[in-house]
């Protein structure tokens, strides 16, 4: 089953399609499709790790606080 995202940015890439094929080519993937799959997924980790990152950072500064005394 096809991605609809992915067809889409496939048909807007007018000029850029040659330089995106050699890319996807030079980088092993056996279609472009394939290629945007891959890119669409690793953004989509990057953001979920960012997340994952900002409630780590979250967790520990509300447990550093204490009391003015201390």
């Amino acid at each position: 089953m096809q991605n609809q995202e992915i067809l889409n940015i496939i048909e807007n890439l007018k000029g850029r399609r040659g330089y995106e094929e050699k890319k996807a080519s030079k980088l092993g993937f056996s279609s472009l499709y394939a290629y945007f799959e891959d890119k669409i997924l690793k953004e989509k980790q990057a953001i979920e790790d960012q997340k994952k990152d900002l409630k780590e950072i979250k967790s520990d500064n509300k447990e550093k606080k204490s009391c003015s005394c201390c």
